[in-house]
Order: structure tokens, then C-alpha cells, then sequence
């Protein structure tokens, strides 16, 4: 058999390549815009120093500001979006650099702008916003940068602290430079019986695959590299804990915990009751566990037996039109007009679709204010993909609507809601699979998929989340993060979420070392909130019908205009409650049952 040689970018067709003329026709006309850009950014640094001046005068630099970001942003996503299609084009290697630069440059000429705005004398600004109403539309973002006033410094502490910011990022850089640069895996025997590469890329391919001997090897190598790093990643953590803390402290938080979601106004106890319903929901995910034991027809289920699909995978291609005809069946519950502007995207270039030579790997949503989104595909035809299209497109329909329905300055989402929209798609689709499978086999591989969405996400996550929440604890209270004390802590969080049915290997109290989220503190538990929400809201939309899609509409209308929570309430989800997160749990046990009940368990 020949290997199957990947297309040029020239050779795919045009219907199945994004409008990438949409943002600028060519070239000279980005080169147009990016001049234009260079000359304007001088305008900023002439309001330096007066915004206090009046109402107007501040109205006037926010204005300015939207202008120059959107015009920047545009240029920014042209110019990668270009590289992305063939990352070894030499011109748009240039025109990305070049953006990038630019962006920096706008950066900083923008930075006097909030710290003088929240230096102005109390009353200053909210005396504005009464005094001129299209000053008022920007309440929003003012009432959200004055209510952190508390936490900023006097403006010489301030300066200081701002100057520690690249030495605050040596942890996360000396991390990412071994994780990324230094870091080799001893090779394996593959499946075939030759030597095979081991790398961050295929671990997670080498941990499926049908060869326990494969899996196994896979997991030594990767786990023993690190462990034979284990002090030295050790004090990287403790060094990026340790300035987390600091910050937290010289700011005046209770807690980095806190620090870390006061910038989306969420309260630590939505944190809190996310590990609580978890934790109460262990002996769930003990009896999958049990369950994929049995399939296995393993003695003993180790860790490195998790990833291994236990039932058969579908085998049949999906042409991309069955796919989308599938994702638009499966989101009819979404109404006529989210149909409608899916099927806009499919069919006006929304989409780069097919893999060619020197793409970017992966997929994405992402685009600029004032032309549609775009989403980045590398479709194989199977199931995976189908559901990663029905995903990305959630994600593009969330920046749409947002996009049409908000002013620029609050056209973008918060993390905390950015995976909602994408994995109710997702939850949709897989409960209409679901729904109309009449062969066991196949309603056992979806709910199987459904099921692991469930353990790797809201379980997976959360147990990230209570690790880091432990650490940083340990930290506060004075004790030193040596590497025994982390191994120690992770190694026993496995032990509490698997329990009694998985051999929880030793080898697996390293992973901590290699999750680069942990050096982004407490962000890994919006990945699991954002799920429940989504759980949450996809049911609720296939109970009540077209109500719960106008409130979720509503949702996705409103960008960043107010904060995550509010926004989820609009759609009736409220996250500070633990009742979304059950409810997410319940759904995950209802279809265990049905699983044991397809294979006998």
C-alpha cells in the first residue's frame, strides 16, 4: 500500500476552503490597514495624563481605543489565519510576525489607560457616565474595572509591580522551555514491532491503542522522564505558587483562589461546590470504572488502561456532507434560525474543511469583529469529527451572535462561559445519535463516547481543580511544595477518584509535572463548570422547547455585557448553585446504567 500523499493547498477546492477574501481581498489591501494602523497608534499617547478632563474627553479615548483593537485585531487574524493554511508560506510567516508586533505596540501604547483611569479622584467616573449617555453605554466596562479599585497600589507601588512581571513569568517559561524543548521520551516497541517515537503528540494516540504491551510502555516512558526531573519540576511549580501568592497578598486578597476569579466577578464558592457535587459523585465513576474493567477483560484495570476505547469504533467514512446533515438533524431543537446560520456557515465559507500540506494541526473557531467567524477543520470523516464540527460551530454561533448583538467592547466572552455554547452543540447531537441508534453495537460506542466526555472533563478536570486548590492551600499555610509533598497529594487524588477497581500506578503521582494549565492558576475547573452548564442547558432545551432556546439565545446574545454568572442565569442555568453540576452527574449515571444494561455488566 502507498501512502497517501496529503494535498497541496492548491489542490484543495475552493467550496472547501474558508473565505479568507471576507476579512481582505489581498494582500495590499492588509498592507493598507496595517499602515493606517501604525500612523493612528500615535493618537493614543496624546490623551496621556486627561482623562480626567471631562466626560467627553474620556468618551473620546474609548472610542479610539475600540477603533484602533478592531482595526488590529483584523489585521492580526488575516495575517495568521493566512499562515495557518500553509505554516511554511514565507509571506505570511512575515505578515504574522509583523502583526504581532504591531499588537505589542498597540499594548503599549494603550497601557497608561486603565491605571489612569482608575487614579482619578473617587466619584469622578461615575459622575461621567451620568453626565453624558453615550459615555453610559460603556457602563459595563467601567463598573468592572472600579469595582477591583480596592487591589490596585498607589501609583509608584504600582510601577514596581508592573516592573516584576517578566521575572513572574520565569516559572512558566523555564516550565514550557523543558515541557516543549528539552523534554525526550525514550522510545517504545510499536504496535508492529519497530521502535516508535514517543512524543507529547502521540501519547495520547499511543494510550489507545489495542496493544496492552504499547500502552503500558508508553506510560513508563512518559511518567519516568518526568520523575527523573521530579525535583527540579517541583521547585518550577512551587516558584510560580509562590508568585501567585505574593501578587494575591501585596493586592490585598484573601487568597490567590480568590484573585484568580474575582477577575470574572465569580465567587469561590461556585469553585468549592464544583468539588463537592464531584466528590459525592466518586462511587459514579467507581462503577465505571468497574465497568470498563470488565469490558477489557482485564485482571487489573492500571492507569494507563483509561484511554483505550471499550467498545469497537464505527468504521465507515462520513463524507463532510452527511456531516453536516448530521450536526443540522441533531441541533433541530436549536429552531429555525440557529439552523439557518449554521447552514449559512457551511455553505459561505465559513470553514476550512480538508487537511493539506503544511496546515495548522487541529481545529478552531476564531475571527474578527464585523466579518463572520471562521472555523479551522482537519476532517478525517469519522465520528470524532462530526462532533468536533458540530463543537466549533457552537463556538462560531457564540461569537456570531454575540458579534451582532454587542458593541466591540463587549463582543468578547469570558473563559468561564467559552466552552458552553460548543459542548451543548456537542451534548445535542450525541443525545440524537444516541436516540435513533437501533443496533447496540452503536448506541454502546456513543454512550461509551458520551460517558468518557463526562470522566474527562467534569471528573478529570475537577480532580486538576482540587489538586491545585490543595497546593496552593499547602503553600499559604507555610508548608514548602517538595516534590514528595505534590507526588504525595496527586497520588492520593487518584487513589479518591478511581477507587478500589483501578490499580492507580505509581508511576501516575507525576502528571502534575506535566500539565501546562497548573502554571495558569485555577483556570482547569471552567473546563468542568462550563461542561455541567452545557449538560444543563442542552436538557433543558429538549424539555421546554423553543422558551428555553430564546433564554439560551439570550445567553448567547450578550457577549460580555454582563458578568458569566448573570449571563448564565438569563439562560437558566445558575452555576453558583451545586444543582447544575448534579444534575450533570445524574445524566452521566442514567446512561452508565443504560451502558451496563447494553453489555451485561
Amino acid at each position: 500500500m502507498t501512502e497517501r500523499r496529503l494535498r497541496t493547498r492548491e489542490e484543495i477546492p475552493a467550496r472547501d476552503k474558508w473565505a479568507i477574501g471576507d476579512l481582505y481581498e489581498n494582500d495590499e489591501l492588509w498592507e493598507a490597514d496595517f499602515a493606517r494602523l501604525k500612523r493612528e497608534i500615535g493618537a493614543l499617547g496624546g490623551y496621556a495624563g486627561r482623562l480626567g478632563e471631562s466626560a467627553e474627553t474620556l468618551l473620546a479615548v474609548r472610542r479610539l481605543s475600540d477603533r484602533l483593537d478592531m482595526l488590529a485585531e483584523k489585521v492580526y487574524v488575516y495575517a495568521n489565519q493566512r499562515l495557518h493554511e500553509n505554516t511554511d508560506n514565507g509571506v505570511y510567516q512575515n505578515l504574522a510576525s509583523r502583526a504581532q508586533g504591531m499588537m505589542v505596540e498597540l499594548s503599549e501604547a494603550s497601557a497608561f489607560v486603565e491605571p489612569e483611569i482608575m487614579s482619578l479622584p473617587e466619584g469622578t467616573v461615575e459622575r461621567f457616565l451620568a453626565e453624558n449617555e453615550e459615555l453610559a453605554a460603556y457602563r459595563q466596562y467601567f463598573e468592572n474595572m472600579m469595582r477591583q479599585r480596592e487591589h490596585v497600589l498607589p501609583k509608584e507601588q504600582e510601577r514596581l509591580l508592573a516592573l516584576t512581571g517578566e521575572m513572574a513569568e520565569g516559572p512558566r517559561d523555564i516550565f514550557s522551555m523543558f515541557n516543549n524543548a528539552d523534554a525526550r521520551f525514550p522510545d517504545i516497541t510499536g504496535e508492529d514491532g519497530r521502535p516508535a517515537e514517543v512524543t507529547h503528540g502521540r501519547f495520547q494516540e499511543l494510550l489507545q491503542s489495542r496493544d496492552r504491551r504499547v500502552r503500558q510502555e508508553a506510560f513508563r516512558s512518559v511518567y519516568g522522564l518526568y520523575g527523573g526531573f521530579r525535583n527540579t519540576l517541583a521547585a518550577t511549580y512551587r516558584a510560580n505558587v509562590r508568585q501567585e501568592a505574593f501578587y494575591a497578598k501585596v493586592r490585598g486578597y484573601r487568597s490567590d483562589l480568590e484573585m484568580a476569579l474575582e477577575a470574572s466577578r465569580i465567587p469561590t464558592s461556585v469553585y468549592d461546590n464544583l468539588i463537592g457535587a464531584v466528590r459525592e459523585a466518586l462511587p459514579l465513576l467507581h462503577r465505571y470504572a468497574a465497568l470498563r474493567k470488565k469490558l477489557l477483560g482485564v485482571e487489573e484495570l492500571h492507569m494507563y488502561d483509561l484511554y483505550v476505547p471499550m467498545t469497537d469504533a464505527p468504521q465507515e467514512k462520513i463524507p463532510f456532507e452527511q456531516a453536516k446533515e448530521m450536526v443540522l438533524e441533531g441541533l433541530k431543537p436549536m429552531g429555525d434560525e440557529y439552523l439557518g446560520l449554521l447552514k449559512d456557515g457551511f455553505e459561505n465559507g465559513w470553514i476550512d474543511v480538508y487537511e493539506n500540506q503544511g496546515k495548522r494541526s487541529g481545529a478552531y473557531s476564531w475571527g474578527a469583529y464585523g466579518t463572520h467567524p471562521y472555523v479551522l477543520l482537519n476532517y478525517q470523516g469519522n465520528l470524532n469529527d462530526v462532533f468536533t464540527l458540530a463543537h466549533e460551530m457552537g463556538h462560531a454561533l457564540h461569537s456570531w451572535y454575540s458579534d451582532e448583538h454587542q458593541p466591540y467592547v463587549y463582543a468578547g466572552y469570558k473563559i468561564f462561559v467559552a466552552e458552553v455554547a460548543s459542548t451543548c452543540n456537542e451534548a445535542l447531537l450525541i443525545r440524537h445519535l444516541i436516540g435513533k441508534a437501533e443496533d447496540p453495537k452503536q448506541r454502546a460506542y456513543l454512550i461509551n463516547y458520551f460517558l468518557e466526555q463526562f470522566r474527562t472533563t467534569l471528573y478529570r478536570q475537577t480532580m486538576f481543580a482540587e489538586f491545585e486548590k490543595i497546593a496552593h492551600g499547602l503553600q499559604e499555610a507555610g508548608e514548602t511544595l517538595t516534590a514528595e509533598r505534590l507526588c504525595s497529594v496527586y497520588y492520593g487524588l487518584n487513589r479518591d477518584y478511581f477507587g478500589e477497581q483501578v490499580c492507580v500506578d505509581r508511576e501516575i503521582e507525576m502528571e502534575w509535572a506535566r500539565i501546562p494549565h497548573f502554571y495558569t492558576p485555577f483556570y482547569v475547573y471552567q473546563y468542568a463548570t462550563g461542561f455541567s452548564a452545557a449538560i444543563a442547558l442542552s436538557g433543558r432545551i429538549l424539555e421546554k422547547g423553543a422558551p428555553a432556546v430564546e433564554d439560551y439565545k439570550r445567553f448567547l446574545k450578550g457577549g460580555s455585557s454582563a458578568y458569566p454568572l448573570e449571563l448564565l442565569r438569563m439562560a437558566g442555568v445558575d452555576m453558583e448553585q451545586r444543582e447544575p453540576v448534579e444534575d450533570a452527574l445524574r445524566i452521566f449515571g442514567a446512561y452508565l446504567d443504560e451502558m451496563e444494561g447494553l453489555t451485561g455488566a
